[in-house]
Order: structure tokens, then C-alpha cells, then sequence
């Protein structure tokens, strides 16, 4: 399993930035606008091939014709929403998904402007649109993947997921390969353990 990244949302993105910065020690840069979905994003790598997205409505666009993607729509506070597994076949994969009783969606495509003008292009599956404890796939194809020009400086050391119900979730999350570990907790949380100059936090 290799994560893609990590989906962190807020109502106000310069907020949350700042709230990532005072908590990790590194400020987000780069991103962009996700046109017509009324969402834009700042970024900060975790890895080679891995980073966090910082996402929130974009106050700039006009209200999209529909919900905001990537569990962004109805926020009110701070919290990861969601998360993406890589895939070189991401068709592959989904017949695979749904051979195992689970249906992430059909494979669409995605877009957004970065912050210097350059259109970035992706395919995902269906269920990026919510996003949630079990991940979406994600194929980047010949677009340089965003990590590489991240700002740099932490690491992600582990994800889990809590739920009130593990087994609950137990299909969906193989059947997209991920190999994470599901903790009985009172409410559903994902969890991440990121390292940094602050040493090693929690965000969830």
C-alpha cells in the first residue's frame, strides 16, 4: 500500500495552515483551485510520493452546482476526512474492489490549477467525492506528482482508523488495499502519526 496523501479540511484554508504550521512546524504552500468544485488546497510533502492535502471551500468561486468534493461540503471544524491509496491500473483495481464486495466507484477525472498557473490532471475513483475512513484510488498518469514539489520537512509515520465497529469496515478496506490497522474507538476518526520539527504529533 502506498498512500497517495492525506485530506485535512477546514472552513477557512489560510486557518488551517496556520493551525498545520503552529502544530507540525512547516507552512503549506504551493496548491491551487479545484475550478468549479468550490474548493482550493495548499500542500506539504510527507514523503516521496506522499503528502498532505490542506483543503476548504474557496471563496473565490461561485457556489458549485453541486456538494463539494473530497469531504469538504458541510466542515465546520478542523479534521482529516479522507485519504487516497495509489494505483498504477486504477481500472484493475476497481474490478478487483468489487470482486471483493466492495465498489469504490467508477474512475473519473480530476483537475486543478496550481498555484502557478500549471492544470494538474488525475483519475480517481467515484468515492473521492465524499471521501471518508476507506480510501479512494488515485492515478496521477503523466502529471509529476505533487510531493515532488511540496514543501518539505515532515514525515508521515503511521495512519490508523477508530471506529466504533472494526469489522464494520473490514471488506471495503481490503478490498482496496489497505493495509491499515482499525481500532475500537467511541466515534470514527482517521489517525495519523506525522513527524517534523516539533517531533512526532497527531492529527486526526
Amino acid at each position: 500500500m502506498l498512500i497517495d496523501h492525506l485530506i485535512y479540511a477546514q472552513p477557512d484554508l489560510d486557518a488551517a495552515v496556520a493551525e498545520i504550521e503552529d502544530s507540525f512546524g512547516v507552512r503549506a504552500a504551493g496548491g491551487g483551485q479545484h475550478p468549479g468544485r468550490g474548493t482550493h488546497n495548499k500542500v506539504l510533502g510527507l514523503g516521496p510520493r506522499t503528502y498532505l492535502e490542506i483543503i476548504a471551500p474557496d471563496p473565490r468561486q461561485p457556489e458549485p452546482s453541486g456538494p463539494r468534493p473530497y469531504g469538504v461540503e458541510g466542515i465546520t471544524r478542523g479534521q482529516l476526512v479522507g485519504w487516497a491509496v495509489a494505483c498504477d491500473d486504477i481500472e484493475g483495481a476497481v474490478e478487483r474492489a468489487r470482486s471483493m464486495g466492495f465498489d469504490p466507484g467508477e474512475v473519473v477525472d480530476g483537475q486543478r490549477v496550481s498555484a502557478t498557473g500549471t492544470l494538474l490532471r488525475w483519475r480517481v475513483t467515484r468515492n473521492a467525492n465524499t471521501a471518508g475512513l476507506v480510501p479512494f484510488l488515485i492515478n496521477w498518469g503523466d502529471t509529476p506528482h505533487p510531493a515532488v514539489d511540496a514543501t518539505p520537512g515532515l514525515v508521515l509515520s503511521s495512519v490508523h482508523v477508530e471506529h466504533p465497529e472494526p469489522r464494520s469496515l473490514a471488506t471495503a478496506l481490503a478490498a482496496v488495499g489497505a493495509d491499515v490497522e482499525v481500532r475500537q474507538a467511541p466515534e470514527p476518526a482517521l489517525v495519523a502519526r506525522i513527524n517534523g520539527p516539533h517531533g512526532e504529533q497527531e492529527l486526526r
